[in-house]
């Protein structure tokens, strides 16, 4: 195909395969074309010559995603960002680094470490994604009940609209009170509306020290009341849960340790910052209260930076410890009063449902996220397990909606939950989403299929 000189453009079937999707399994990458832009003004040409072909487009990051938002199964054009990965600028006074979309977050993280800040959205994928996608997705991850979200640090951004206008939103103002603030419209858009070419973050100071608990319990009515009893007390930067299944998988396949000898059938990983010996003397005396009330069976807490990384590992590794058993996931919150009768009523229909499924849980308790990911069987057939976890999801959103919860919490919508996206937004929000969609992408170019038809 013809595509715009200067741009550099793959049609060979590795690249194809490898930038036609995200992390998601059960679809099949299908694009036309790869392509690398390394400009704003590159990004707004392709988006011209789309719009003039009647081409689709589909922006890809660093395809960590877990919702199909980066797949093009109909031959559409990838426009991958990686290529624009420059960090433009760190403005001290004004607190804030600003850098082109296909920056890695890892990288951008170290970045302000080294100049005496801290960009604090963090997650297991931070060594591969992409702040652009992060925006386009409004990433959460592990610190959200102290840090918030994505949508909180972003002060400004650069757009490719898909009608092939630039805009640059907000200009990274404190106070702007100008009318609508189309930069939040960008943010958690999945690239529907047009394509995030930079970026610009806010920073925060360091944090202190980290300290790690892991904690072992046998019930589940345990993990919230343990969540609310460390809360009563402490500053908490997260509030981590998983199951005995899910560290079966990381310590046999990851070759990470068990945090101590007593088995429990869930865990729960607490970090706060160790501002003096003091906060710390608090949390072993509340400790020793749980253990004595039953609540909970076991528990270790970090004694080092490195032993901080290790505890870790036996939650960030779960998503890479089950990767071969083909999990299909979901990813679905609550409000965080309303976590224990979700525990309980999705306990009960997976072991209805799926009893000969093994189902490995974890998640973001202290904000009312959790990730579900059902094993598939060796000796079954992909579609019969997809077939048997789809009805599941039927049950699953109808009770999420019973309970005002969200079908997708951190990883969108894309093509896997846009079935189910009533369950969580009204008929009325839909048909609003839709109409904002054809102003920005009138030809409906942008990442089409995606969210809604």
């Amino acid at each position: 195909m013809t595509m715009i000189e200067g741009i550099e453009t793959h049609t060979d079937v590795e690249t194809l395969t490898s930038y036609g999707k995200d992390w998601t399994k059960h679809f099949t990458p299908k694009p036309k074309a790869v392509v690398f832009p390394r400009s704003t003004e590159q990004v707004r040409d392709l988006v011209l010559w789309a719009r003039k072909n009647k081409v689709a487009l589909v922006p890809s990051g660093g395809r960590t995603g877990l919702s199909a938002a980066a797949y093009a199964t109909n031959g559409e054009v990838v426009v991958s960002l990686e290529k624009m990965n420059k960090i433009l600028e760190i403005d001290y006074l004004d607190q804030v680094i600003r850098c082109e979309a296909g920056v890695v977050t890892e990288r951008l993280q170290k970045k302000a470490w080294d100049n005496g800040f801290y960009y604090p959205v963090d997650f297991a994928a931070r060594g591969s994604s992409q702040i652009g996608g992060n925006v386009a997705t409004n990433a959460g991850g592990i610190k959200v009940i102290r840090y918030g979200l994505t949508r909180q640090w972003v002060t400004s951004l650069k757009v490719v609209t898909g009608i092939g206008e630039i805009l640059e939103l907000n200009k990274s103002l404190v106070k702007n009170a100008t009318g609508y603030d189309l930069r939040h419209l960008f943010i958690g858009s999945e690239g529907t509306l047009g394509i995030i070419t930079e970026v610009t973050v806010a920073l925060t100071k360091q944090p202190k020290e980290p300290v790690v608990f892991v904690l072992g319990t046998n019930e589940l009515s345990s993990i919230m009341e343990i969540y609310k009893r460390f809360k009563q007390k402490f500053l908490l930067s997260a509030y981590e849960m998983f199951t005995d299944l899910a560290l079966k998988y990381v310590t046999s396949q990851c070759q990470v340790p068990p945090p101590f000898s007593t088995p429990s059938r869930f865990y729960i990983l607490i970090e706060i910052e160790k501002d003096s010996d003091e906060l710390i003397n608090k949390a072993m005396e509340l400790f020793t209260e749980l253990s004595e009330e039953g609540l909970i069976t076991d528990g270790t807490v970090s004694q080092s930076p490195k032993q901080v990384i290790d505890l870790w590992k036996l939650r960030e590794n779960i998503t890479e410890a089950t990767s071969h058993k083909q999990p299909y996931k979901n990813d679905v919150s609550v409000r965080v009063s309303r976590v224990p009768q979700f525990l309980v009523e999705m306990s009960a229909i997976l072991a209805k449902e799926h009893p000969d499924f093994e189902v490995v849980w974890f998640g973001h308790v202290g904000d009312g996220n959790l990730h579900i990911n059902i094993l598939k069987p060796d000796n079954m057939e992909n579609t019969e397990f997809v077939k048997r976890c789809k009805h599941v999801d039927e049950i699953m959103f109808h009770m999420l909606e019973r309970l005002e919860g969200s079908i997708s919490a951190e990883h969108g919508v894309g093509l896997v939950k846009k079935p189910f996206l009533k369950h969580s937004r009204s008929l009325n929000e839909i048909s609003l989403m839709r109409q904002i969609k054809k102003v920005f992408d009138p030809d409906g170019i942008m990442n089409p299929g995606k969210i809604f038809d």
